[in-house]
């Protein structure tokens, strides 16, 4: 078993690059558990549509923060951050290092930086009414919103990703500051983890979107149409915010018979590429992150040949 000289490590891309695999064969070297930092992997019941780890990867490594929320139920960054660090601060007491996985930048950045938990708390009305109007009217509508308020928030957060449209109006709404200015202040303070190491997994943009194409048309050979049914039978609001994640939205859009499923599924693929590309711009400008080529290599030689040497060195 090797030592590394950093405690927690980040594994992080865009999506279909192969994080996860690499964070299990990274464990398999250093020992340690795996922290994910998706924002749609803690629902429960959201699997196929969310590539959670394999039950092979689950066994061959410790997974936290997979299937600890509700999809019937809100569920906060600031929620995820307190698991996160709850759970980051067991695993260096027990069992060093604690690899944090994940493309969703917030989430990483909640989990090892930390967010100003100072920030106003949900408005369950402010959000219900947003979220109709965006199933009325489009996410376009609720982005011009935030268009209008807070131009740099605007050109950082895509209108499909409601979510943190909703969430930035929610700021504003409270507080009557641009969320951008509060966030600018907040990417200032000490981070909770500052030895961390962040390892970015970059590889060819057409290979990538080939990769996603093709993780799109296994997700739907294994079921993410009777998954995405299944949830609205327990429940779920279609229009709610767990289901404005990739592959739900697209496919929620095709049960209430907006599309046909042909359709359904390029939309997802363009999504996702979209996706991809604002990974990227996130993860570019945190000047922490090494990046590596992962092209002709395997999981096992990204771990073994790649990163370990960094952080044993």
């Amino acid at each position: 078993m090797y030592t590394a000289r950093a405690d927690v490590i980040a594994i992080v891309g865009p999506t279909a690059v192969g994080k996860t695999a690499v964070a299990v064969e990274l464990v398999g070297l250093l020992g340690g558990e795996i922290v994910s930092a998706d924002s749609m992997a803690v629902y429960k019941g959201m699997d196929i549509g969310t590539a959670k780890p394999t039950f092979e990867e689950q066994e061959r490594a410790k997974f936290h923060l997979i299937d600890v929320a509700d999809p019937a139920e809100p569920f906060s960054v600031g929620e995820f951050q307190r698991l996160a660090h709850d759970v980051i601060d067991d695993i260096l007491r027990r069992n060093p290092p604690a690899v944090v996985v994940g493309g969703s930048g917030l989430y990483v950045r909640a989990a090892i930086d930390g967010l100003d938990m100072s920030m106003p708390g949900e408005n369950a009305e402010l959000r219900q009414r947003l979220v109709e109007e965006a199933r009325v009217y489009g996410n376009e509508y609720v982005h011009s919103k935030l268009a209008a308020v807070d131009v740099e928030s605007a050109q950082r957060i895509h209108p499909n990703n409601l979510k943190r449209v909703i969430r930035a109006l929610e700021i504003h709404e409270a507080t009557g500051t641009k969320p951008s200015q509060l966030f600018e202040q907040d990417s200032k303070r000490e981070p909770r983890y500052p030895e961390a190491r962040f390892f970015g997994l970059t590889m060819d943009r057409e290979a990538l979107y080939a990769r996603i194409e093709q993780r799109v048309d296994v997700m739907i050979r294994q079921g993410l149409v009777e998954e995405v049914e299944n949830l609205v039978r327990q429940g779920v609001d279609p229009s709610g915010i767990a289901m404005q994640g990739l592959g739900y939205k697209e496919i929620a859009g095709y049960l209430r018979g907006g599309y046909g499923l042909d359709e359904a599924v390029d939309l997802l693929k363009k999504n996702t590429r979209r996706f991809a590309r604002r990974q990227y711009t996130w993860f570019r400008a945190d000047s922490r992150v090494e990046w590596i080529d992962v092209d002709k290599l395997t999981a096992s030689q990204l771990a073994r040949d790649e990163i370990l040497p960094r952080l044993c060195n």
